[in-house]
């Protein structure tokens, strides 16, 4: 890998990994096009997504914080307050995805880490997002506040957005439409519950990327630099973004670029 293949692949992995169009999808896209082994580059994917969960701490340092401070007034047994409660939800929305990881990643990798794999979840995806839209709008939008039930079910979202063309941010911020959750609320904690993932399904692919290609210092450093750099600018668009806007517009986007993808894989 060169340096030039390192920073498409990092400037890709930071615009697409927050903005809901599915950062893995547009990985695995990317790294075919550019005539890259797409599995064996597990290592180089992990150093991106590093940078990617560095932009989150950054952007998030406020909330980052209240939630190192409530973490450890849970030790003089004091458990209240916003940050306390968001934690609770945090580790109930992380558990679907660690038993996806541990449990069914080897097997998910296998079947749906294709093109033409990716060019169909994206246009489901995409469908997904028209019809949660709907349905936000259709229904009374009651309170935005986060309940246990909530976290969990967007945490069964985040779970099933290990398969490669699904969107972890665009399948936790729909399932919180779903419920009655605002946009900008939905993708706060959709940011915040990615935290962890990211950096578990990072540990966990470092200990699988020996079976991969090797690639040198510089170019992963790029990519991780660079991943970091768009990251935060995605998550800073899309913040602004939804406070307007809805998912629709990413939607039609998804339609698009997996029909594209479809129609070359044929």
């Amino acid at each position: 890998m060169d340096l030039f293949q390192a920073f498409v692949l990092g400037a890709l992995q930071g615009i697409t990994e927050f903005l809901p169009i599915s950062s893995s999808g547009h990985l695995v896209i990317g790294e075919w096009f550019l005539g890259l082994k797409v599995y064996g580059l597990k290592s180089f994917d992990v150093a991106l997504h590093i940078g990617s969960l560095l932009a989150i701490f950054v952007y998030f340092r406020k909330d980052l914080v209240g939630l190192i401070k409530a973490f450890f007034r849970l030790f003089i047994g004091k458990f209240d307050g916003e940050y306390a409660k968001l934690i609770l939800f945090i580790f109930v929305g992380t558990l679907p995805a660690v038993f996806a990881g541990l449990f069914l990643e080897d097997q998910i990798d296998g079947i749906f880490r294709n093109i033409f794999a990716i060019g169909v979840a994206m246009i489901v995806v995409g469908l997904i997002f028209i019809v949660g839209e709907w349905v936000h709008k259709k229904m009374a939008v009651g309170s935005t506040e986060m309940t246990l039930r909530k976290a969990l079910f967007i945490g069964i979202a985040q779970a099933v957005a290990l398969i490669p063309g699904v969107s972890r941010s665009g399948s936790t911020i729909v399932m919180g439409l779903f419920q009655g959750v605002g946009r900008e609320s939905a993708a706060r904690f959709s940011f915040l519950l990615g935290m962890p993932a990211i950096l578990g399904a990072g540990i966990l692919a470092l200990f699988k990327a020996s079976d991969g290609v090797s690639v040198e210092f510089m170019p992963m450093l790029l990519g991780a630099v660079t991943s970091f750099v768009f990251s935060l600018l995605s998550v800073w668009f899309l913040m602004k973004f939804l406070k307007k806007h809805s998912l629709v517009v990413f939607a039609l986007y998804l339609l698009i670029i997996g029909s594209f993808v479809l129609y070359q894989s044929s």
